[in-house]
């Protein structure tokens, strides 16, 4: 493996929502902010400490937060934004719960908290209201008491399984 310097650049392929970006990026760089420049808005860097969760993206299968990762771990992932959920203008089930149990207030981790849940009914199909709590728990909304978000959450399933 070859050791380059911070300020030098190295090539990496990530295909974010089925498409594939070659991009230069300096070895330090995190991922969400290579997202971010490649037009992936719904990445939102919120406290830049892996505390809150908006920036949360399935990188080949898993939920992680983006803040945590450098871009040139991820050279050769799949990763799975918000953008990337919407298919031909339809909604995903979990984002029309959220529409429809009003799961959201300013939005800001609204992304990150649906990719979220994404992730945990992708693992559990019919979770309970705690397993739901527990896996939303390093999601942080400050703007809402977690119940339509939780609500949304369970409805979105029971839209899945059937």
């Amino acid at each position: 493996m070859k050791v380059v310097g911070p300020e030098e650049k190295v090539k990496i392929t990530l295909k974010v929502n089925g498409n594939v970006h070659e991009v230069e990026v300096e070895p330090r760089r995190l991922l969400v902010h290579v997202l971010r420049d490649l037009g992936y808005k719904s990445v939102r860097v919120g406290c830049d400490t892996s505390h809150c969760g908006a920036c949360t993206v399935m990188l080949n299968g898993r939920s992680v937060k983006s803040c945590t990762v450098l871009a040139v771990e991820a050279d050769g992932a799949e990763i799975l934004t918000l953008e990337g959920l919407t298919k031909d203008g339809k909604l995903h089930p979990i984002q029309e719960a959220f529409t429809e149990h009003h799961a959201l207030q300013c939005g800001y981790c609204t992304s990150g908290m649906i990719i979220q849940a994404y992730w945990l009914l992708n693992e559990n199909a019919n979770p309970s209201e705690e397993e739901i709590r527990e896996g939303i728990s390093g999601n942080l909304c400050r703007c809402t008491g977690y119940q339509n978000i939780v609500t949304a959450i369970k409805a979105a399933a029971q839209k899945m399984r059937a």
